[in-house]
């Protein structure tokens, strides 16, 4: 019988574990108070905001260009011409253009050369990308056939990826090009919209092992292509044989996102 008291008085009683529960937190509130104070997450007014939002968008990490406030008739400042394949170089400067998504300034690339191996590119400078998100929009002189569009992945002028927009043909290409030969990786017909002023957009994604390219013409998805023979490059505009070719507002942007945090588990 006395055994029995004697267990039942040892059983925890609800109210015994609540008020051990009550001493433990108190005990880790004042451990923590005694660390380290708590601190709060400052808020940003209006001014603060607006200059944060600005530096990210003119840091290392975001690129625009609109061209409005250089000179007309000059090669657009931070970017470098370069040729590939024979014939006179291609001709760029900045023009001025009412018409413009950004006006007044646009850029005009000239090529004279008719063989499709000719490409002009022009490259922004101190900008190197492995996966980039690039973006502009872009316009064909009247009655002047020709291709252009973005380059990336871009070496030297012998060796980058690119991703051309016929505009007359109604037609869309990835290529790479490799010690200067160069090899069709995806094309198809694309449906332009009733516009002066044509949308392009490429990004180069991973997925685990795997690299993709992808197009989009007016906002739709057109080409999505795999290969991983090139790696970290330059970006820029390119043009492909004989044309003239407007290009205004252009965005670039690495997408870490889409970067891998660490090599897959293996199972």
């Amino acid at each position: 019988m006395i055994k029995r008291e004697v267990l039942s008085n040892m059983r925890p009683t609800a109210q015994n574990i609540r008020a051990m529960l009550s001493a433990c937190l108190w005990v880790t509130v004042v451990l923590l108070a005694g660390v380290a104070p708590v601190a709060a997450v400052p808020r940003e007014n209006h001014e603060e905001k607006e200059a944060n939002l600005k530096q990210q968008a003119t840091g290392g990490l975001f690129h625009k260009w609109t061209f409005d406030k250089e000179a007309t008739k000059s090669i657009p400042g931070g970017f470098v011409p370069l040729s590939s394949g024979a014939g006179v170089s291609g001709i760029w400067s900045i023009e001025h253009d009412e018409t413009a998504p950004s006006a007044p300034n646009v850029v005009m690339g000239t090529s004279v050369c008719e063989e499709s191996t000719c490409f002009r590119l022009l490259i922004a400078q101190g900008l190197e990308y492995e996966y980039p998100d690039l973006t502009m929009r872009i316009r064909s002189a009247d009655g002047v056939a020709g291709v252009g569009g973005f380059v990336f992945a871009l070496r030297d002028a012998q060796n980058f990826y690119a991703v051309l927009v016929d505009l007359g043909a109604k037609r869309a290409q990835v290529i790479r090009v490799i010690e200067g030969v160069t090899t069709v990786l995806g094309q198809t017909a694309v449906t332009l919209k009733p516009i002066d002023w044509h949308s392009l957009r490429v990004q180069r994604n991973t997925i685990v092992s795997k690299d993709f390219i992808e197009a989009f013409v007016d906002g739709v998805l057109a080409l999505s292509v795999e290969d991983q023979m090139l790696g970290t490059g330059q970006v820029g505009v390119v043009m492909q044989g004989k044309t003239t070719w407007f290009f205004d507002t252009l965005h670039a942007v690495p997408l870490f996102s889409h970067r891998p945090l660490s090599s897959p588990a293996a199972y």
